[in-house]
């Protein structure tokens, strides 16, 4: 049996298993008890940095002109 033949074999079989596991452990590890302050908290990341009550949608139109050709 040459190499290709054995991996190929080994992918086939134990390669598929070995993926599935992944795939729920995955599942449970994000579905655990307790993980939704991580989620949240990592949700909110993006967030942390902006300055109250600034949206962009708030600026001025003109100003906005004024940026993007700057």
């Amino acid at each position: 049996m040459d190499t290709y033949s054995a991996f190929r074999h080994f992918a086939d079989s134990w390669g598929l298993l070995a993926m599935f596991l992944f795939f729920v452990g995955m599942v449970l590890w994000v579905f655990r008890p307790g993980a939704s302050t991580s989620q949240r908290d990592t949700a909110s990341i993006v967030l942390r940095d902006d300055k109250p009550g600034h949206r962009e949608s708030d600026a001025d139109p003109d100003d906005l002109k004024k940026t993007e050709t700057a």
